[in-house]
């Protein structure tokens, strides 16, 4: 299917084939039709499937059906999202997707001086990218009002809860016009989601494409066992391999992103760090510098990195293995986009090997081990078993020795066969 199977208006398809869109992804197939009948839609699309061009696609070509309002005195949709990076991209989708169109879009967020942004509003807008506590202030400001609101989009709406968003959301939902066609996008449906869902959505349809537990079959992922302490040594290791353009390396915590990177630059390493200690300005420029390989590694927590979209990142490094295995899926979906091949390693030390294994349940296949690496950990985990004729082998003790054939099967394929 095409983008022109979809019914899609000449100024749109226009903007579309610039950008070099030709065929839809499976979500923007889905949605597409249904938003553009005024359904309400539930959508579980995880990172990197093309959910943003699923809903601002058809909200451009719905705004933009005659009777046309040109003044721009109302907001007409709302897109809210978790964090100010994503909501930049997703400005940027409209803006790109839009770009023949008499429409006009504002990004708002907080962590900067609002005067920018109300004077924007004051000259008027017909869609609203927003992060809840920016929006919400400005609402209590009397700077936006919502009650002409045609269509509203919550975006990484598990995102919003594991931040601590939810309140806000709810806050926002609350002002909304009752009569009105909604959005809801997340990656993974808790409870608590899914009846959030239940409450705002009308008879939705629901569109559900790259299930959480599956990673992209073009990534190829690899477990790097080491000691804790080795972990900055084995990363500089890495990364002095020049063909690696830009990997993007995830931390648990901020404290440990800034860590890696002045480690990194110990080593010779040029590096940034983005997470929400740091301000807008520094992680917009951190963010650029990586786009445009000033910098060919950023250092990044889970929450800072939600949303960012680099095209041709070659490698995704988990310094930290997540505690959360969905965030596995979410962080290594960063490479390996747009039918690309990527590469994903993942440090375990001794105490994530138990999210290691939650990991792997998840995802329903053992990741490949690389050995032979400088960095071995110190209980490595090999043993030694005595054999007739004085032979040695090193074995894993979780393997069974036997000398019967399924045994020695089982304790071949147990063995990975890549080498650093």
């Amino acid at each position: 299917m095409t983008f022109k199977e979809l019914n899609l208006i000449a100024p749109i398809l226009e903007a579309l084939e610039a950008e070099g869109y030709t065929q839809p992804t499976p979500v923007q197939e889905e949605s597409i039709p249904i938003v553009l009948q005024g359904k309400d839609l539930l959508g579980c699309a995880q990172t990197g499937t093309g959910k943003t061009a699923a809903f601002a696609v058809p909200i451009l070509q719905l705004l933009s059906k005659p009777p046309v309002d040109n003044s721009h005195k109302t907001i007409k949709a709302l897109i809210l999202t978790p964090t100010r990076e994503l909501a930049i991209q997703i400005g940027d989708s409209f803006a790109a997707y839009g770009k023949h169109l008499r429409l006009k879009h504002l990004v708002i967020f907080g962590g900067v001086p609002q005067g920018a942004q109300v004077k924007a509003l004051h000259a008027g807008i017909d869609i609203l990218v927003a992060t809840p506590g920016r929006l919400l202030d400005l609402i209590d400001q009397k700077y936006i009002s919502l009650k002409d609101l045609q269509i509203f989009v919550l975006d990484e709406a598990d995102r919003m809860l594991d931040m601590g968003f939810i309140h806000d959301v709810k806050k926002t939902i609350a002002r909304l016009p009752v009569k009105r066609q909604t959005l809801f996008f997340s990656a993974t449906m808790p409870p608590e989601i899914q009846k959030l869902a239940d409450t705002i959505l009308t008879k939705p349809e629901k569109v559900e494409v790259t299930p959480v537990s599956s990673t992209a079959e073009k990534i190829d992922q690899h477990i790097l066992y080491v000691d804790k302490k080795d972990k900055k040594k084995l990363l500089a290791f890495i990364l002095k391999d020049k063909s690696i353009e830009r990997a993007l390396v995830f931390t648990r915590t901020k404290h440990g992103a800034d860590k890696v990177v002045k480690d990194l630059y110990k080593d010779g390493v040029r590096a940034e760090a983005i997470h929400g200690n740091k301000s807008q300005n520094a992680r917009q420029r951190a963010l650029n510098n990586f786009k445009t390989g000033e910098i060919r590694v950023l250092v990044a927590t889970d929450i800072a990195a939600r949303g960012i979209d680099i095209d041709l990142l070659s490698h995704v490094i988990n310094f930290d293995l997540p505690e959360v295995p969905e965030t596995y899926v979410h962080r290594i979906g960063r490479t390996g986009r747009a039918g690309a091949a990527g590469i994903a390693f993942s440090f375990c030390d001794e105490e994530e090997k138990d999210n290691l294994k939650a990991i792997q349940k998840l995802i329903g296949k053992q990741i490949p081990v690389v050995e032979g690496h400088p960095f071995p950990p110190s209980d490595s985990g090999l043993v030694k078993i005595n054999l007739p004729k004085n032979k040695q082998v090193v074995k894993r003790p979780d393997a069974v020795h036997s000398g019967n054939a399924a045994n020695k099967k089982r304790f071949n394929k147990s063995r990975p066969p890549k080498k650093w």
